[in-house]
């Protein structure tokens, strides 16, 4: 048996559920008008999954085919980006930007101030000095890295449902992506040529498609009683959905990637091992402890992998550096949650 075998006997999931505050959104959901939804409809509707199966469940499904309709009307709501992310996002592009601008926009939302001079003096950050204010938070993280922070803290608001039902979901959607990005932060932080703070990010969106089929079974409760029917219709939607949010939210384009292919786990596109490649082996980690891991492929067997151990990131040294990271895995986590 593998070593990555042998390790998931005897490991405990660290993922832990957090009971967070509703994080108000100042921004309302807009519909997307673009051809790329009449795109996903049709390509969902014309090439169904070969399995009979899976044809029956489509064809009873009716959160799935509302979802389709919503697509071809154009009237599926997309969430949008938290306004203070937004206005951060804004003034880093602006060519005069600096650390004293950009505090000032950042200290409108205290929340956001009092994480962001945490983070900066945690052991990702360290310094010789302790930081005591939003400027010298800055300077020491960098703006782009404050900018992919910020936008993380923000994220959690996006994240929300009325019913009691889908609220869960959506709960427990947000740890899986919230330990998912807490394990990439850790894990870029140690592997050459990743950015610590972009690699969290793209662990909080790669399922972000998943955000609007809740939203939907929110509005129609009768639509997502069947179990079944909302695996199903997140399983198919939730790739394209999600590169759909993040090119409208202006993210690079290897975000809309990450969110096409977190868990295409043979995925084999680059010689060189890109984000893709980390958020695949970070959910790999993220189900250590569970009770189905057998389900999921040996990571030795992964073409991210091969690619990550390239950059001296084996199962072994993986495994060892997140069982020395728990206590850290779980204040990120704590610290996205607040």
């Amino acid at each position: 048996m593998s070593k990555w075998c042998d390790k998931t006997q005897n490991r405990v999931h660290a993922n832990t559920t957090l009971e967070t505050p509703r994080t108000k959104q100042t921004q309302t959901p807009e519909p997307v008008n673009t051809e790329i939804q009449n795109q996903i409809a049709a390509n969902e509707l014309d090439n169904p999954s070969p399995s009979d199966a899976t044809n029956a469940l489509v064809k009873e499904n009716q959160l799935f085919l509302q979802c389709i309709k919503y697509l071809k009307s154009e009237k599926l709501r997309l969430p949008t980006l938290p306004d203070i992310s937004v206005k951060i996002r804004r003034a880093i592009r602006d060519n005069r930007a600096n650390s004293a601008r950009i505090s000032k926009v950042v200290q409108l939302d205290p929340a956001i101030t009092a994480r962001l001079i945490k983070i900066s003096n945690s052991p990702l950050y360290m310094g010789r000095r302790k930081i005591e204010s939003c400027p010298e938070a800055l300077t020491r993280l960098g703006l782009k890295a404050a900018q992919d922070l910020i936008t993380s803290f923000a994220l959690k608001g996006v994240f929300q449902a009325k019913s009691k039902v889908i609220q869960r979901h959506m709960h427990e959607l947000w740890s899986h992506s919230s330990y998912v990005g807490a394990i990439c932060a850790i894990l870029a932080h140690k592997t050459p040529g990743f950015d610590p703070d972009r690699a969290m990010l793209a662990g909080l969106v790669h399922d972000i498609g998943t955000v609007p089929i809740l939203t939907l079974a929110d509005k129609h409760p009768e639509l997502a009683e069947n179990p079944k029917h909302l695996k199903n219709t997140i399983e198919k939607l939730r790739g394209q959905l999600g590169a759909m949010i993040l090119r409208k939210w202006e993210f690079p384009e290897d975000f809309a990637d990450i969110a096409l292919h977190a868990d295409d786990w043979h995925r084999d596109e680059n010689d060189k091992a890109d984000y893709t490649d980390l958020v695949i082996i970070s959910q790999l980690h993220s189900f250590v402890g569970q009770v189905d891991i057998h389900k999921y492929p040996r990571m030795d067997e992964l073409p991210a992998y091969k690619k990550l151990v390239s950059g001296n990131l084996d199962v072994e040294t993986s495994m060892d550096i997140l069982d020395s990271a728990k206590d850290e895995i779980w204040q990120i986590q704590k610290m996205l949650s607040a």
